[in-house]
């Protein structure tokens, strides 16, 4: 861990440059539902005849794929290159990104929109270097705060960003994603300032010679070749990140066809439920970690489970108040399953390890954006449907996990002394 002063002039860097980050990510969230859903009927919305929740279903994809595979490398790229160098280069590459996307939604081209959300999304893994910093300098007593302090900073960008994005879309609907553009430039000043360049020295000593002149391709996800454990994180995550992603990626749509509202309606619900999660991320700081912190993050998992759950039968304003309300229980899971496996994980490497938690996240995005979008041909509700039970087998299946490892912890300590006489 760096010093007091570096610390936390790492951790305003990091913590502002998510904000920034996140607000551009977020602005076009609650116009998206809305264009295709209630737009026009032009070539844009029932591109070559296909129903515009399929289109939906397919942009909304378009984006996390591409974060997909721009985070297989980015973590360990960062482990190898430097965070700050690697960072700067993915910020810049978001605004060209950022200035296409709106150059094709006013160009009502369909193709070159998705195709722009996906360059976009090759460079949003960057998310997995900042995790990947706050775990390179922050001791493991302070990682839970670390992270909860990254994940409120991330949340009031998404409370922000549709608050934006829904008062621009009455300037047009590419407003938004070029003002995107524009909120990554301050965040290369404060790279530059607040983020040490140069690799990490301990991640590549914990690299070794022989992972250090590995291929890149797919080096994210090499470990889960060799650690029976990293594979159960990872097809849990994944069950859990299904769950969650419904929510994330179709809550819109449930405004929209359950509860008629429209983008300005959204952006406020999402502006609330953002609230929400920062509640829950002051929440997630002081709360205790039970006998094991897994423990806290599965109980999160099952309120998140039960909440989506409600969204199948409940009508349109308990059910706003359900999506909001949902907010802490993925906040507190957000604080201690990254700080969790930064210890559990991390003789894999800090970069690689907060990669494939992003890795994980886009394939569950893209999943339920295909599925959603076939479902909500017959009901969105249907989609919250599929969240539930995902979130649910998630979070019985780490609550066993987390007895194990307690259990575990427990009968290592009873033995140590006995091995030390």
């Amino acid at each position: 861990m760096t010093g007091n002063g570096g610390s936390w002039r790492l951790l305003v860097a990091v913590c502002a440059v998510t904000l920034l980050c996140t607000i551009g990510v977020a602005m076009p969230y609650p116009i998206l539902a809305p264009i295709f859903v209630d737009g026009p009927a032009d070539g844009f919305t029932h591109f070559a005849g296909m129903p515009p929740e399929w289109l939906l279903g397919v942009a909304l994809a378009a984006n996390p794929a591409g974060i997909l595979l721009g985070s297989l490398v980015l973590g360990p790229l960062s482990d190898r290159l430097g965070r700050r160098r690697v960072l700067m280069a993915t910020l810049l590459a978001c605004a060209l990104g950022y200035l296409l996307t709106a150059a094709a939604l006013q160009a009502r081209l369909y193709l070159l929109f998705v195709a722009a959300r996906f360059a976009v999304g090759l460079t949003e893994g960057n998310i997995a270097v900042a995790r990947a910093l706050l775990a390179d300098h922050y001791a493991e007593a302070m990682r839970v705060k670390a992270f909860a302090w990254l994940n409120a900073f991330q949340y009031g960008g998404w409370l922000l960003g549709p608050l934006i994005g829904g008062l621009l879309l009455r300037w047009g609907e590419a407003v938004p994603f070029a003002l995107a553009a524009g909120a990554m430039l301050p965040c290369l000043g404060l790279v530059m300032i607040g983020v040490p360049a140069g690799a990490p020295p301990h991640a590549k000593a914990a690299a070794g010679a022989e992972e250090r002149h590995r291929p890149m391709t797919g080096s994210t996800l090499a470990p889960l070749m060799h650690d029976p454990a990293l594979q159960r994180l990872f097809a849990l995550q994944m069950a859990y990140m299904c769950g969650v992603t419904a929510l994330y990626e179709y809550a819109p749509l449930w405004c929209v066809t359950e509860a008629g509202i429209g983008p300005a309606g959204i952006a406020w619900i999402t502006a609330v439920q953002c609230a929400a999660m920062v509640a829950g991320t002051a929440l997630a700081s002081r709360l205790p970690a039970l006998d094991h912190p897994l423990r806290t993050t599965a109980l999160a998992a099952l309120a998140g489970a039960a909440g989506l759950a409600l969204l199948v039968v409940v009508p349109a304003t308990p059910g706003l108040v359900t999506i909001v309300a949902l907010g802490v229980p993925l906040a507190v899971y957000n604080a201690f399953m990254p700080a969790w496996v930064s210890s559990r994980f991390a003789r894999h490497g800090q970069g690689r390890v907060m990669g494939l938690l992003t890795t994980i996240f886009c394939f569950a995005n893209v999943l339920v954006a295909l599925a959603g979008g076939l479902l909500s041909l017959w009901s969105v509700r249907g989609v919250m449907a599929l969240g539930a039970l995902c979130a649910g087998t998630a979070g019985w299946a780490l609550w066993h996990w987390a007895r194990r490892e307690a259990a575990a912890d427990g009968a290592a300590v009873a033995t140590e002394p006995a091995l030390t006489r």
